[in-house]
């Protein structure tokens, strides 16, 4: 299976968010850029996620939040057809990403807690994996479902172990990927935990959620099937900050070692 190398669209706050100071139209500008950058110095696929609008609601986000980022996820497409895009709509509104990305002919999304259920700083999320599949079909969209195991800011209650979580999402919830991350945004996900996913040999492709940097993306992608990264590419390695164009190209650079 080929490698992959995503990288990440962080929106700012979005209106109707408590930080929003920005225009649609400005992100929108921003966000094209990035996502040409991306192309251009050879990642393979990006996701779109409102990561600017904390507080975040548990599940259901407001119509205005999928308003815009139908709008800004179709502005992507748009403008680079070629980039596979994903959408993550936070904390954990499947729904909402699988409307997002049906209008704008997205790829794939992300689901924090796909089965099961998490204790989070928003409350206790359910997984609502028989919801997601039934909307899934009901929209006939092509889109495939990317299900977090032991999600990042989150503590599982319902799976003692990674693995166990892993196969119920593949084999009960019927995801299409895995995605294994660290404790928070930009924390390094443990190879430990990697490997016990990928043991278990369930046929889907797993990839690395957050804390890749320039050092560890060769030893993650010997393990995994692709990395999702974005706060190492980024200016001063912020994740707020605007994507580098000079880190982005190392670390596509480094991990094309283990992509030959």
């Amino acid at each position: 299976m080929k490698k992959s190398l995503v990288g990440m669209l962080h929106l700012p706050a979005l209106p109707g968010s408590p930080g929003s100071t920005q225009s649609l139209r400005d992100i929108e500008i921003r966000l094209v850029a990035e996502a040409q950058l991306l192309r251009d110095v050879g990642f393979h696929a990006a996701f779109l996620e409102n990561f600017g609008d904390v507080p975040f609601f548990k599940e259901r986000v407001e119509p205005a939040t999928i308003a815009s980022m139908s709008r800004l996820a179709y502005a992507v497409r748009s403008a680079v057809p070629e980039l596979p895009l994903g959408v993550n709509v936070l904390r954990n509104d499947a729904r909402a990403a699988l409307a997002v990305a049906a209008a704008a002919e997205a790829n794939f999304i992300r689901v924090n807690v796909h089965v099961g259920a998490t204790a989070t700083d928003q409350g206790v999320i359910e997984g609502r994996a028989a919801e997601t599949l039934r909307a899934r079909a009901v929209l006939g969209a092509d889109v495939a479902i990317w299900a977090d195991v032991h999600v990042k800011h989150g503590r599982s209650l319902a799976h003692t172990s990674i693995a166990d979580e892993a196969e119920d999402a593949v084999r009960r919830g019927l995801a299409d990927g895995l995605v294994v991350s660290g404790r928070g945004t930009g924390e390094a996900t443990s190879l430990d935990d990697l490997r016990a996913v990928a043991a278990l040999e369930l046929g889907v492709p797993i990839y690395v959620g957050s804390g890749v940097t320039i050092d560890s993306v060769e030893t993650l992608l010997d393990v995994a099937d692709g990395v999702i990264v974005g706060t190492s590419i980024k200016t001063e390695g912020k994740t707020t900050n605007p994507i580098d164009k000079k880190r982005a190209e190392r670390f596509v650079g480094k991990a094309s070692l283990r992509m030959l």
